[in-house]
């Protein structure tokens, strides 16, 4: 039998943080091992883990993967997360680009400069209530099904509510406009592996705090 997946990463959240969202909902265990130096960081580089000198890595099925993409639609087809056909592949990418534009917003945000986080917490707000929400609330109510694709959970699925509830942490009634998704969001907190993974003491991250901030900034030099 395999191991766990081991993913290699910082602390934080970053761009693992959806790829231990999508092991987490798939109900699979994984372990990891985090960099917290500049010099972890250079020992995967120097030992030829990482295909493109950077992380997310993650050690599963005897490769060392890396690229966030590539890894999660990876784990999705795995584990049965990516659609029966490849119309519905096309309509979870589609659904999954989206969500990955806004969260990337979200991510990047402590790491901006103090007098530009209001506008760029403002832009945030502006592009979720009438760019992103909107799709997925109308997706929702055209085709009355309980997820987005193919009425069955999926990576889009997963994807949406780790975005719904980044979007809540900048601004908490931000679904206040859009019954379907504060349903969607109460049916999938509640399917078990994701309740699971949303209690405390998991391997969910918390939000960046400066002294977080301040050792990325070390190990990445930004």
């Amino acid at each position: 039998m395999a191991g766990k997946p081991k993913l290699h990463y910082t602390r934080g959240r970053g761009k693992m943080e959806s790829i231990r969202w999508l092991l987490a909902a798939a109900g699979v265990e994984f372990e990891e091992e985090f960099i917290e130096t500049k010099e972890d960081l250079e020992k995967l580089r120097n030992d030829g883990s990482l295909l493109f000198q950077q992380v997310p890595m993650v050690e599963i099925d005897g490769m060392k993967m890396v690229q966030t993409r590539a890894i999660l639609s990876y784990v999705a087809a795995k584990y049965n997360l990516y659609g029966k056909d490849l119309k519905e592949r096309a309509w979870i990418d589609m659904y999954v680009e989206g969500t990955t534009d806004l969260m990337g917003m979200i991510m990047y945000l402590p790491f901006q400069p103090a007098d530009t986080k209001e506008k760029n917490l403002a832009l945030i707000i502006e592009r979720a209530t009438t760019r992103y929400f909107p799709v997925y609330e109308k997706a929702l109510k055209d085709h009355g099904h309980d997820y987005l694709v193919g009425n069955k959970l999926s990576w889009a699925d997963i994807h949406l509510l780790e975005a719904i509830l980044m979007a809540e942490e900048c601004k908490p009634d931000i679904l206040s406009a859009f019954p379907l998704l504060q349903a969607f969001k109460g049916r999938t907190s509640n399917i078990p592996t994701i309740k699971k993974f949303l209690q405390p003491g998991s391997q969910r991250k918390p939000q960046a705090d400066e002294k977080f901030i301040a050792t990325v900034r070390q190990i990445f030099n930004i």
